[in-house]
């Protein structure tokens, strides 16, 4: 499908480009051209050999690229406000572990569905799910045209490493809008031999491994106890990073952790909204930055958010950065829509994702920059973060394919279809 999008402003994501006035075209699943406005001599020359499927007045409303939402758990749809304002522990021994038991991977499938919905009002336009049945989620995404990348929740309870192994070579290659990346639950929920073989893994395929990392005060604690130094530094005392990863949460972190993270070019990724819920803690976002690790950002599942909303995150990666340091200057509102787009796709392993340019995937959103919380137009980026909202998103396109748009959806099936599936998957599981 061809695509010219036009009358736009357009915020790249490249580095030291300001945002300026013109159009972007889309050829298939790729970007031809993003540059300023034809004019009408130079659309003589080009046009005519561009058979165009849709052209799009924007409005001078702003093109830049799609959201990453670069941790979740998809299909915990199903326990959003379900599972709420109890302690870490008894959420999830008493409300997520037990109903997590009965799900089918049937039921994983239309419960992420549901969340992909949310993803395209949000701007989202690639996802980094770890959940039970990587098969299941990948087929929703491909059925709604959802940009995901899987990796393993590999533990002692479930899957395997042979299991792993096999889905890492399915799902690379198999579909262009599905990949895959090694990694396994969390140190607390793994044996040290089962976490042995996962670094053989690692180093079999010279992949990156990514976990749930320094998420509580009693993670770390604990790992203390059992091995005498915390997650992060035992992890790759076992070889784990070698080829790069990264962890999720890193609100609990050391200097000899966030040196480990340097020497091994780690990503970490914050939740911001999932670690307040649960009083899990504010991550030192700030001091990353100083040390030039870098952050990527993601909202956590359904159920510990509950929300799936990027600009609900965003502001709240400065905001408590700022209470955290006790400094209004602390990380800067431009930094953090780095972090939620071009850092998003490398912690995903995404480089033709990151910024609009020639050649690089047609992953981009669409915003109204015509809604009273983002006049005036002193500074786009930090209008996005500071005062930007899911209304703001008129279009979500990925893979070069318009998947929503001015509130109407495009994948496949009707919102309300999907709904009313995963209303009786929940009676089912719940008895309400």
């Amino acid at each position: 499908m061809n695509i010219r999008l036009y009358h736009a402003k357009i915020l790249t994501m490249e580095k030291d480009r300001p945002v300026f006035d013109g159009e972007v075209w889309v050829k298939d699943s790729r970007i031809v051209y993003v540059g300023p406005q034809m004019e009408q001599k130079d659309k003589e020359e080009v046009l005519p050999r561009i058979s165009w499927d849709i052209e799009m007045d924007c409005k001078e409303d702003l093109l830049m690229p799609g959201f990453k939402n670069a941790h979740t758990h998809s299909a915990m749809t199903f326990l959003r406000s379900f599972a709420d304002d109890v302690p870490l522990q008894q959420w999830l021994n008493e409300k997520v572990f037990p109903y997590e038991a009965r799900l089918t991977g049937e039921d994983i499938y239309h419960l992420t569905r549901l969340a992909v919905l949310e993803y395209l009002t949000s701007g989202i336009t690639s996802i980094f799910d770890m959940y039970l049945t990587p098969d299941t989620t990948a087929a929703a995404c491909m059925d709604t045209g959802m940009r995901c990348v899987l990796t393993s929740g590999l533990n002692d309870f479930s899957s395997s490493i042979e299991q792993a192994e096999e889905e890492y070579k399915k799902w690379n290659g198999a579909d262009s809008l599905i990949s895959y990346q090694l990694g396994f639950h969390a140190e607390y929920t793994c044996s040290r031999e089962l976490l042995e073989n996962v670094a053989k893994l690692a180093h079999r395929y010279e992949a990156p491994i990514f976990t749930h990392l320094a998420e509580t005060e009693r993670e770390v604690a604990e790992c203390r106890e059992r091995y005498g130094t915390t997650p992060a530094v035992f992890l790759d005392s076992l070889g784990l990073f070698e080829y790069g990863g990264g962890g999720f949460h890193c609100v609990h972190m050391t200097d000899r952790d966030m040196e480990v993270f340097q020497r091994r070019g780690l990503y970490a990724v914050t939740n911001p909204a999932s670690n307040l819920k649960l009083a899990s803690g504010i991550a030192p976002i700030a001091e990353l930055e100083k040390r030039r690790i870098p952050v990527a950002v993601g909202t956590d599942g359904p159920a510990s958010n509950n929300c799936l909303d990027m600009f609900r995150e965003m502001f709240l990666i400065t905001g408590l950065s700022k209470i955290r340091e006790k400094d209004a200057a602390s990380v800067d509102g431009a930094e953090v829509l780095r972090m939620a787009t071009v850092n998003g796709a490398g912690v995903m392993g995404l480089p033709d994702a990151d910024v609009l340019a020639e050649g690089k995937l047609a992953d981009l959103i669409l915003l109204d920059l015509h809604q009273p919380n983002m006049q005036p137009v002193h500074n786009i980026a930090k209008n996005i973060v500071y005062s930007g909202s899911k209304s703001n998103v008129r279009m979500t396109m990925i893979n070069g394919r318009i998947r929503y748009r001015n509130g109407e959806f495009n994948i496949g099936e009707s919102p309300e279809k999907i709904y009313a599936e995963c209303s009786r998957i929940v009676r089912r599981l719940t008895g309400m």
